[in-house]
This record gives structure tokens, C-alpha cells and sequence, in this order.
């Protein structure tokens, strides 16, 4: 059982922001900025690839209208969205969540990637590679 689903069975204590019958939210026990928000799913599933197109849109949903209230709350300069797939993408809990982080000039929050630049050429090979259903 994940840290996340005890805190969803109120098993560990934590400061609740936003429940419904699929999304529960609450505060960042290591707040990156203050009002830094998790959005959790309810279901334990691990990834965004475990999910429902259904539960995509609600854990989408919910970090909208918490994200909508940071930033009333706030009054950061800027958000960010950021959900994590698997070790090799920065998971460190094995429950699909999101961070609503409010960010601030010069916060120190720091995310980067060395970019590839392919040509276009290679972009429509790699895009051509997808199989995505409308």
C-alpha cells in the first residue's frame, strides 16, 4: 500500500484540499513553494499508462480548479504542472498524482533536458511512429 493510498484512507493525517468520488488533493509535505498541491487518484493505479481516459480527464479536472484557487490564494508568477511516469520519469511514489507547484522568479525550482533539435524531417519519422486514436 503506497503512502498515498493511507493518506487517502485517512490512515496517515495530511491537510486535505479537494475530494471527490475520483481525485483527492492535498498539501506537499515538502512544499517546493507554499501552496504547493498533490492531485492523487483515488484508484491505486501506478501510471498515466493505469488510467482511464475517464480518469485522466477527472485528476485533470481537479488540478484546473486547484490550480485556479493557488493561484487566487497565492498569487504566485507562474505554475506548474508536473505528473511523472516510472522511475525513469521522475515517479517517486508508484501512484499516479500531479504537483501543482506555484512558482515564483528565482525560486530555485529548476527543471531541464538536453535538447536533441531533430530536423523535421526526423520529427514526421518519429511522429509517423504514432498510432494516436482521435
Amino acid at each position: 500500500m503506497t503512502v498515498f493510498e493511507k493518506l487517502i484512507a485517512g490512515e496517515v493525517p495530511c491537510a486535505k484540499v479537494f475530494e471527490d468520488s475520483e481525485v483527492f488533493a492535498f498539501m506537499d509535505a515538502g512544499q517546493v513553494n507554499p501552496g504547493h498541491v498533490v492531485v492523487a487518484l483515488k484508484r491505486p493505479a501506478e501510471t498515466i499508462l493505469d488510467m482511464t481516459e475517464e480518469e485522466a480527464a477527472a485528476l485533470f479536472r481537479a488540478a484546473h480548479r486547484i490550480a485556479r484557487a493557488v493561484d487566487e490564494a497565492f498569487t504566485p508568477s507562474g505554475i506548474t504542472i508536473l505528473q511523472a511516469n516510472r522511475p525513469a520519469g521522475w515517479q517517486t511514489v508508484p501512484h499516479v498524482h500531479l504537483h501543482v507547484l506555484p512558482r515564483h522568479e528565482d525560486d530555485g525550482v529548476t527543471l531541464g533536458w538536453p535538447r536533441k533539435n531533430p530536423d523535421l524531417d526526423q520529427l514526421r519519422t518519429l511522429a509517423a511512429r504514432l498510432r494516436v486514436q482521435a
